[in-house]
């Protein structure tokens, strides 16, 4: 195998396990938030707000993975 083709496989590999556990980390915030607000219902919307803004910073975490994923790819 070639090094384009090493870095290329490797960005690929860094995208997928990048968004691998930005699902599992957001679906463990729902399903937190969920438990929570079950368990106090007038806090729902408290716990909504913490659950998006969490939510996003693990998106945009994710995001900043696979830019950096696919910049390391194509400058190889």
């Amino acid at each position: 195998m070639s090094n384009i083709a090493l870095a290329f496989l490797s960005a690929g590999f860094g995208a997928g396990l990048s968004v691998i556990g930005a699902a599992l980390g957001i679906g463990r915030l729902a399903a937190a938030a969920m438990d929570g607000t079950a368990r106090q219902p007038a806090s729902a919307g408290d716990i909504r707000t913490s659950m998006i803004i969490a939510a996003a910073l693990i998106e945009g975490a994710t995001l900043f993975a696979l830019v950096v994923c696919i910049l390391l790819a194509v400058k190889a």
